[in-house]
């Protein structure tokens, strides 16, 4: 019998039972990769994250995210949380307060916050947007969410946007209408599948806090994800979203806050900056701050 160790983590929350959970299995190495896969189901978790030493010395590792369903090339709050674990377990000791991760989508510079040996604010570098493809119908989009297409906000697009991976982003006008939304998957398959993102990440500028910029929910079914409580890799493109379309104030840098969980009773809080030049998106960070839930071990026979 082989025992593999593993960490649980909150992330995106300060306190345990909010946020996002994470499996982290930081001696990924020991782990056969074709079971990678089943360990992610088995455990069940938004994802499961395995470290590997580092294809280039220079870095410090080599991650490999896994959802229920399949395997992603990168994600926020697996990034995020398996720094914290690696960071407060001793498993990494840098001499400064940078990382780089070997990711699916290439070298993932991660930054973080050191008081007193306590671990704070912790935030990675994503890609730069790609701005894909449009919908206008706002009754295919009503019906998606099981609302009425007075709800949807068409004062703005509903677009798939990417930092590295696709979400298709759909602003609705209230906080209530957020609320209110359940995702119909026959839609998304059936009138959306042509978009090219299997996730969809629906939003408000009515928030629960009024110094959040945005309020915001994703679901990704294809994924093994009824619901997210906390997603990091959509957040990046959000803020993209948000400021390429002057939702929020067109600051250089911006930096703005969504809440995203609540409805799951898990509430989390994503710290997103965008850097921009001459109007031109030049920077994109997402961070956030973690809890410690616990640890154990998986049993391979």
């Amino acid at each position: 019998m082989k025992k593999l160790h593993y960490y649980l983590a909150d992330v995106f929350t300060e306190e345990v039972f909010g946020g996002n959970q994470l499996a982290v299995f930081p001696e990924g190495q020991d782990v056969p990769e074709h079971l990678m896969q089943k360990i992610a189901k088995e455990l069940n978790l938004s994802e499961t994250t395995f470290v590997l030493p580092p294809t280039n010395p220079a870095n410090d590792i080599k991650l490999r995210i896994f959802t229920p369903g399949k395997e992603l090339p990168m994600a926020g709050h697996p990034t995020i949380g398996t720094a914290f674990v690696l960071l407060q377990q001793g498993y990494l000791k840098p001499t400064g307060n940078q990382l780089i991760f070997e990711e699916g989508v290439g070298d993932i510079t991660v930054n973080f916050e050191k008081k007193a040996d306590k671990l704070g604010l912790i935030t990675m570098a994503q890609p730069l947007p790609q701005f894909g493809a449009t919908f206008t119908n706002t009754q295919i989009l009503a019906d998606l969410l099981s609302l009425n297409p007075s709800d949807i906000d068409t004062d703005y697009p509903a677009q798939v946007v990417s930092c590295g991976v696709p979400f298709f982003y759909i602003p609705l006008k209230t906080l209530t209408a957020v609320k209110r939304a359940k995702l119909r998957q026959d839609v998304l398959e059936n009138q959306l599948s042509h978009l090219g993102a299997e996730s969809v990440f629906l939003f408000s500028t009515e928030t629960e806090n009024p110094a959040h910029a945005v309020h915001g929910r994703m679901f990704a079914p294809a994924f093994g994800i009824p619901e997210d409580p906390a997603t990091g890799s959509a957040c990046g493109p959000l803020g993209c979203y948000l400021v390429h379309y002057g939702v929020v104030p067109s600051e250089s840098p911006s930096h703005l806050i969504c809440e995203q969980g609540y409805e799951m009773g898990r509430p989390s809080l994503l710290y997103i900056t965008i850097g921009q030049e001459n109007k031109k998106i030049t920077s994109v960070q997402v961070g956030g701050k973690s809890a410690l839930v616990g640890e154990g071990y998986f049993y391979l026979y």
